[in-house]
């Protein structure tokens, strides 16, 4: 082998203790999630041009390569400074994507103007393959067609898309068409998000463990097809490394992991749909992180968060950095050190790589670090421990290229979590949800 180190490329070490992988900023908040009425206080409270640069810069101070910058919510493109800030983040050396609702309008000229600003990227939610079951699940007649052509014009104008599912029973059969429509028209990430709790403006259906199971091994199956992840499915992870051990050890992956119904009917039909037939060049689910533990949520009000769906705040952007907040507070040292876990996830030999949604959790049982309410895994169960533990302990952690919440390294063991109360009383004073954010 060459020992030549010109010739060979280094993998970059990524402690995600130290800096994140992604900030996600909701910029403005059109309506409230839980009702969908308007909010009347929203530009009085939102951050203004300055306090947004400030946030910026506060995410260029992490160092380079810079996180990368989601911004996203109900509806960016309403911001009007929203290219100003874009030239302003390229400017100092940070990368920004920009996401759309599947109900979201978004016009050509909007589009273009965030690609000349020095976007990379754009995020769309595509919940049907057809316009009767996208229309009908955001209650937007039109939103399907415009959804398609926003997608057409961020790939002609050199634009990134990713695409976003949200899974519920309304569109569940649909999956395999969605993942078609996907895979035709082109796009670089497509995510199964799953709904850490019921909305009651949109209420999609609670789905049991054994659901997620067969649900998670159908996304890996597609991988073949178009490079795929999860949203708030964390133990995807575990799936997927299961998966990759049964391939290897030619293992009947439905016998070993109890498949179901839902799983036969979902491969059959993309079987049927040809998606199998064809396969693409893809990149393999990672490993080596979870996108809790690397990617940090801004709310339009400066709030900070591990993400979107757990409102527990770490404090404000307009009272203490961002970097601090990230590196020492309690929520996120928590996070990052999985002794915190309890429960399944607590003894579970994939905690490393999984670690279960947080923010299902808490909604679930008002404990951020409770088990996984929809893993239905028992820990120890799977038959091939050693291969497990090697896999999981093989290869140094890379920073992945692209993604807005991608792999994050593995947890560095010298940033370790204060002890907590054991009392579930105490659970909201040390983590209460901040004061001024309204999730």
């Amino acid at each position: 082998m060459s020992t030549d180190t010109g010739a060979v490329r280094r993998r970059r070490r990524y402690d995600a203790a130290d800096r994140p992988f992604t900030v996600v900023w909701e910029p403005t908040r059109g309506r409230r999630r839980d009702c969908g009425e308007p909010v009347p206080d929203r530009y009085r409270r939102e951050l203004d041009t300055a306090a947004a640069e400030d946030l910026l810069d506060q995410v260029a101070a992490f160092g380079q390569p810079a996180p990368l910058f989601l911004i996203t919510g109900d509806d960016p493109f309403q911001r009007p400074d929203l290219t100003e800030l874009i030239t302003y983040a390229r400017e100092i050396g940070v990368r920004v994507a920009v996401a759309a609702t599947g109900a979201t309008k978004v016009t050509e000229n909007q589009l273009r103007a965030v690609a000349a600003a020095g976007a990379v990227e754009l995020a769309l939610g595509l919940d049907g393959s057809t316009a009767a079951l996208h229309d009908d699940f955001h209650r937007a007649p039109g939103a399907f067609h415009r959804v398609l052509d926003a997608w057409d014009t961020a790939l002609a104008l050199g634009l990134k898309v990713r695409i976003n599912t949200t899974i519920g029973r309304r569109n569940l059969d649909d999956l395999p068409d969605v993942v078609r429509v996907v895979a035709e028209r082109g796009a670089f990430l497509w995510s199964a998000c799953f709904p850490t709790h019921i909305d009651r403006a949109r209420p999609l259906g609670m789905l049991t463990a054994d659901e997620v199971e067969d649900l998670l091994s159908f996304v890996y199956d597609v991988c073949q097809t178009v490079s795929a992840t999860t949203t708030d499915a964390r133990h995807f992870r575990r799936v997927a490394l299961q998966r990759r051990i049964l391939a290897d050890l030619a293992e009947d992956h439905v016998a070993v992991l109890g498949l179901g119904g839902l799983y036969r009917e979902l491969t059959d039909r993309a079987a049927a749909l040809g998606l199998y037939s064809v396969r693409r060049r893809t990149r393999r689910p990672l490993l080596e992180g979870d996108p809790v533990r690397g990617c940090v949520f801004v709310s339009h009000t400066g709030s900070v968060h591990s993400s979107g769906s757990l409102p527990v705040s770490a404090g404000n952007v307009r009272e203490r950095s961002l970097m601090s907040m990230y590196r020492t507070s309690p929520l996120f040292t928590g996070l990052r050190a999985d002794g915190m876990l309890g429960g399944r996830c607590g003894r579970c030999e994939f905690r490393r790589a999984c670690g279960g949604s947080r923010s299902r959790a808490y909604y679930m049982t008002g404990n951020p670090f409770a088990e996984e309410p929809l893993c239905g895994y028992v820990p120890g169960s799977f038959p091939y421990q050693r291969v497990v533990a090697a896999q999981l302990h093989a290869g140094e952690p890379a920073e992945p290229e692209t993604a807005p919440c991608p792999s994050v390294a593995r947890d560095s063991e010298d940033h370790r979590a204060p002890e907590y109360p054991s009392a579930p009383s105490l659970w909201h004073r040390w983590l209460a949800p901040h004061p001024g954010h309204d999730l």
